[in-house]
């Protein structure tokens, strides 16, 4: 069979690849230290699993609508007005199969062929090539600080401009924007009418007592322009759930569950009984994870920064840390990727190049790992930075 050449365009998932093929070598029983996964190590709580257990003995087990159950959109509504300060109704939400769903309805929902998505660097991996099956163009904004300023943005945007994709916190840099920050680049968006694609998945993990800000709570005006997207995995450890949401306008949500319509149709019905009894649960596992990640985040960011040619920023938010080791490179290992498939095959170590986040200088590394695991890894990660130096 001849492949098409829309599938042929499409590049693989860096993280996946380095995911995959670090459990590949733990099953030939090498002792390699994984820091690649983009994923909770805490488990589901126990009323949650005990949710879905009730689900299955029920016998919810059939298809549901489409775009999701109402009282899990309803669930959705209220998190969304407790901890957003955003009024939605039931028609404007969409559950999907994983917040990756969520993006991807969006994307093809809005994105013409042809049409310019503005994307911060650096940028969680899939926003690219989910604009490319859109036939969208990816304009790459590399800001001068950590973060993208309204300025830039300005001068990023043209007439073909239709979308921003803003993540805050973000994966894989973890900087987030504050209040003022996003009223500034909401004023842009608001003037020259685009689009907000808003990715709010990490937006319970924030250290050093920062509180998240989603762009569509600023005003009425950009809250008409955004489509909020969120989901279960990261805040309530539920990633292979796979349930995510977006909130939005009316007439984008409804033209998106037109095509889950005709793709996946309805999120896992157990999935969803799960994703309820989360939202609407206790929540006071959360603070106990931020500050186990904090701990974590704080030794990580210490021990890299100890390492001669190795340079980690704190992150804000989210649990990854983007070091930039090109101070490192040499003739053999002339970028990320290479530094990677070095540091695996040679260290045993996982970590994800950051070519595939649009900054060949860095390297990912996911402290959502238990913290003897993180000091193992970094002992080794040093070791190899001084045998290459």
């Amino acid at each position: 069979m001849k492949l098409s050449k829309l599938v042929q365009s499409i590049d693989p998932s860096i993280t996946l690849l380095i995911t995959a093929k670090a459990k590949e070598m733990k099953k030939q029983g090498l002792d390699v230290v994984s820091f690649a996964a983009g994923e909770p190590d805490f488990d589901t709580m126990w009323h949650i699993k005990e949710a879905a257990k009730r689900a299955i003995d029920e016998g919810f087990t059939k298809y549901t609508t489409s775009s999701g159950i109402s009282e899990l959109k309803e669930a959705v509504c209220a998190k969304l007005r407790r901890d957003n300060w955003l009024d939605y109704e039931k028609k404007n939400i969409l559950i999907s199969t994983g917040a990756k769903q969520s993006l991807f309805n969006i994307i093809l929902t809005l994105v013409n062929p042809g049409d310019e998505v503005i994307i911060p660097l650096p940028y969680w991996i899939s926003y690219e090539e989910m604009v490319k099956i859109a036939s969208g163009r990816c304009v790459f904004l590399k800001p001068k600080g950590e973060k993208m300023t309204a300025e830039e943005l300005q001068k990023t945007i043209t007439q073909k401009t239709k979308l921003l994709i803003l993540c805050s916190p973000s994966n894989p840099s973890g900087v987030v924007y504050n209040e003022k920050e996003l009223k500034t680049i909401a004023s842009v968006c608001v003037k020259n009418h685009l689009d907000v694609l808003s990715d709010e998945c990490y937006e319970k993990l924030i250290y050093d007592g920062k509180k998240a800000v989603s762009i569509a709570s600023i005003n009425d005006k950009i809250k008409e322009q955004t489509v909020v997207v969120n989901g279960v995995s990261k805040t309530y450890a539920m990633t292979g759930w796979r349930i995510g949401y977006a909130a939005g306008s009316e007439e984008v949500i409804q033209a998106a569950a037109k095509i889950q319509d005709h793709s996946t149709s309805n999120p896992c019905s157990i999935s969803q009984k799960a994703a309820l009894a989360a939202l609407n649960g206790p929540q006071d596992h959360i603070p106990k994870m931020v500050k186990e990640y904090q701990r974590r985040r704080d030794y990580m960011v210490q021990k890299l920064n100890s390492i001669k040619g190795v340079k980690a920023q704190k992150p804000e938010g989210a649990f990854y840390v983007f070091a930039d080791v090109s101070r490192l490179y040499n003739k053999k290992i002339n970028g990320s990727v290479k530094f990677c498939q070095e540091l695996l095959e040679k260290s045993y170590v996982a970590v994800v190049p950051g070519a595939g986040f649009g900054d060949d200088h860095s390297i990912r590394f996911s402290f959502a790992t238990g913290l003897e695991h993180i000091k193992r890894g970094l002992d080794r990660f040093q070791k190899f930075c001084e045998m290459i130096k």
